[in-house]
This record gives C-alpha cells, structure tokens and sequence, in this order.
C-alpha cells in the first residue's frame, strides 16, 4: 500500500517511523509544515517530522497551504492509497480528503470525543480526568469529527505532566496506528457530538496563575502545562515559573501570600511549591531558591489580571 504521510510535530515522529518499519507497505512522501524561525536569532528551524523523515531516508514537501493548487497537483502524482495525518497542523481540503481511495486518517490524543482540538493532553489534565487515551479516525472536513476507527485507554497517573503523557500516548498512537493501517475492514463508528468537548489552542498568558481558584486546580495547571505555556506568577517583579507543588491543607488566607516553607495560600486550601524556575534562571528545589531569596515569605504573589 502506498501510504503518504502528513505531520509535524514531536508526536508525529514515533508514528512515521512505526509506519515507515511496515514491510510491504510504502511511505510515498511525507507532508509537513514549513521551516519557522526559532529562537533570539530567527533562525529557521525545521519540523521534528521534516527531521526524522531526512533520518529514514523519506521525500519530504513543505507546501505552505494544501489549498495550494501546486501544492494539490504534487499530492496527486504521488497516487496514494491512504493518507495518515499526525499533529500536522492544518485541516485538509475536500478535494485532498478525497483524493485517497482508502481514505485518511488521523492519530488523536483524546479519546474522541472529548477533548476535540488543538491541546488535548493539557485540558485532561486540567480538567482532573482520571484517563484519557488515543483515538484513530477517519477525518472529514470539520476539526475532529470524523467516524472513529480505534481507540486505546491510558490512565493518568496523578504525577503526570503533559510532557510525561504526551510521550506515553505518542507511542501508544504509533502502535494504534499501525494496527489500524493493517486492518482489511476497518470499522467506522460515528461519534456522539453531544459528549464532545473542546481543548482550544493554549497561549503563555494562559500560565498566569491565578490565586483566587482552589489549590487543587492550580497544582492541576502547573502539570497541565509542564514544559508549555509554563504555570507562572510573579513575587514583586520576579517572574517565577511553577514546576512542581503539592496542595496542604490551610486555613483562610489571603490568596498568593507565600507563608514559611513557600505555602501560597489560595482561594481553597495551600499550595506547597517544590520547584520553580526563577527569571533567566534554571529550575531548582525552593530551598535553594529561598536561600537566594528569603524576602518572597510573607510576600503576595501577582494576583491574576
């Protein structure tokens, strides 16, 4: 079968390379985003999957826009059998959606349809969802929508980060969806739109952390959004970056006011921050921090605005 394969992101990459160790089966091309600036020089930086295909030894296309008649003319010469799409980064046209005879698929960390959208793994966090897991489906022309094929169940542990699930669920999609490629018949279950729910896309603002709310949520929040956007506050004009807490039990306080051992106090009971990263710093045990900075107790952390 020949498979042409879009994607960009670090979770991409272990599907590519599942598929790409499939006998009898053929990577065409691989379809991902152009090469962006990153970094305090702009330096243009290619895609995680433009790299791991260069690695596997894969024709690679950066079309800027699938809509792109150049770019939909390139598609066609490649006569695909199936498409696999995986964190690639743009919903595709009906003309590319149709230009499969076995169609296309998709590799979504949620199990559909909760958590539709583009932050699925930080909003189940968030949300202080017990599981979560992998779904394979068929795409259609709306985000996330489209008959599911198969789906894999992963608990979240109560120490996860999104950093430490996104590695989990993105070697769980590489072996869902291999097992969906080699499928003779696969199923198509249509999704119940009225359970779905929405993880939008995240913004660094996002991380302020706000003290009003329970101490639950924000310890929640700091491993929702652990490596990004980063859960963040400020003591004074100190940015401070929030790893890693505990909730404690404390008694009515003014929310954000740091007690002894780095206790904020917050709209429900106490957060016990373990590590923080301060401005131009390096992430480190509070401790540490407080021997540098022993003025932030009895501060009031910057409340949200």
């Amino acid at each position: 079968m020949r498979i042409l394969f879009m994607g960009s992101a670090e979770l991409a990459c272990p599907c590519l390379e599942a598929l790409a160790a499939l006998p009898c089966h053929e990577i065409v091309a691989v379809i991902t985003q152009p090469d962006k600036p990153k970094g305090r020089d702009l330096k243009l930086s290619p895609p995680p999957v433009k790299i791991t295909a260069k690695k596997l030894g894969l024709s690679v296309h950066q079309p800027p826009s699938l809509k792109d008649p150049v770019a939909q003319q390139t598609l066609r010469a490649l006569h695909p059998d199936l498409i696999a799409v995986v964190a690639y980064g743009q919903l595709l046209p009906k003309n590319v959606l149709e230009l499969p005879p076995r169609g296309c698929i998709n590799v979504h960390t949620s199990l559909l349809p909760r958590w539709r959208g583009a932050s699925p793994i930080q909003h189940a966090i968030l949300a202080g969802d017990r599981e979560t897991g992998v779904t394979t489906m068929y795409l259609n022309e709306k985000m996330d929508e489209g008959d599911i094929i198969l789906q894999c169940v992963e608990p979240i542990r109560p120490d996860d980060t999104s950093g430490t699930l996104h590695e989990r669920l993105a070697r769980l999609g590489a072996e869902l969806l291999v097992q969906t490629v080699l499928l003779d018949n696969p199923p198509r279950r249509p999704q119940d739109h009225s359970l779905a729910t929405y993880a939008r896309k995240l913004t660094k603002e996002d991380g302020r952390v706000d003290w009003t709310k329970p101490a639950v949520e924000i310890e929640r929040m700091i491993r929702a959004f652990d490596p990004w956007p980063s859960a963040h506050t400020y003591a004074g004009d100190l940015l401070l970056k929030l790893w890693r807490a505990t909730v404690v039990p404390l008694g009515k306080e003014l929310p954000g006011k740091v007690l002894d051992g780095f206790v904020v106090a917050t709209g429900d009971g106490g957060l016990k921050i373990l590590e923080l990263q301060p401005a131009g710093g390096r992430r480190m045990a509070v401790a540490e921090f407080l021997r540098g900075h022993p003025q932030v107790v009895s501060m009031c952390l910057q409340q949200f605005e």
